[in-house]
């Protein structure tokens, strides 16, 4: 079969939360490194084909080839490990602990961003000849898209926070069901387009992942935009890391495991099978 069952692929999130957790700390800041730059530069790759084209639809149908190549490779993105490590902690694999998944969340935030901001450096040097030309269309539209989802959102204040918080929640609930889409399947074809719908949405609906926002927001600088790092801090990475968190955590991971793992109790049927008590 191409296709796992709900409760295999469940406990398959469970066994990679807790796998993640156990991971040495150089692989896991090579493959969080990895990671960032292979986004960072899908990223990139997606504005210059909306830009060039005029469609923003169409680089939103093509930024998922960058989740597809890193979760192929193996590499580690922050919003996965967002719902997958809990999920270890939660089922009470041997030690698997709060410290550790922390130190898992700590090593994978500094690998993503060392990855995308590599390539935010060497972008900006490509699109400027080494800083001594004007960084073009691409870059300005970059910068244009870090002023709006910083100092656009200041504007509003604690409710504009809260947008982005709810952004980001809403962002790593379809990431995750991406990450969760490719467990499912056992093949490249059945994984690639399980990745490609719930990304593609993301990427369209203007959702904040943190760590495109890694490579995006630091770039718009470089080349000019005109908003502050304290700026793309506060008025965007913390508030999108929350709700990453929180998105992931709560729409994806724990309502597959709750209701595949630890589901409720059954009770027979009047043909002598069970049924899921739901009520």
């Amino acid at each position: 079969m191409s296709y796992l069952a709900p409760s295999e692929f469940v406990t398959k999130m469970v066994d990679g939360g807790e796998s993640k957790i156990h991971m040495s700390t150089r692989d896991t800041l090579i493959r969080a490194y990895m990671a960032g730059a292979i986004l960072a530069l899908a990223a990139v790759f997606a504005i210059t084909v909306a830009v060039q084209t005029g469609s923003f639809l169409l680089g939103a149908v093509l930024f998922p080839v960058g989740f597809i190549m890193l979760y192929l490779m193996g590499f580690d993105l922050l919003t996965g490990v967002f719902m997958l490590t809990p999920l270890a902690l939660i089922d009470r694999r041997p030690g698997v602990t709060p410290s550790g998944i922390l130190r898992n969340w700590g090593l994978v935030f500094l690998g993503n961003f060392a990855g995308a901001l590599t390539v935010a450096l060497i972008m900006a040097f490509v699109f400027t000849y080494g800083f001594k030309a004007d960084a073009g269309a691409v870059a300005s539209k970059a910068a244009s898209i870090g002023e709006a989802r910083t100092v656009g959102y200041a504007e509003y204040g604690l409710t504009g926070w809260l947008t982005i918080f709810l952004r980001g929640m809403l962002c790593n609930w379809m990431v995750s069901m991406g990450v969760v889409g490719a467990m499912i399947s056992t093949t490249v074809s059945g994984k690639a387009i399980a990745m490609w719908m719930p990304i593609m949405l993301f990427f369209y609906m203007g959702f904040e992942h943190s760590v495109v926002n890694m490579f995006l927001f630091p770039f718009g600088i470089i080349v000019g935009g005109q908003f502050s790092v304290m700026d793309y801090l506060l008025w965007n990475e913390i508030p999108t890391v929350l709700g990453n968190l929180v998105g992931g955590l709560a729409f994806t991971g724990l309502t597959l495991y709750t209701t595949h793992i630890r589901t409720a109790p059954k009770r027979p049927t009047a043909r002598g099978r069970s049924e899921r008590v739901t009520a």
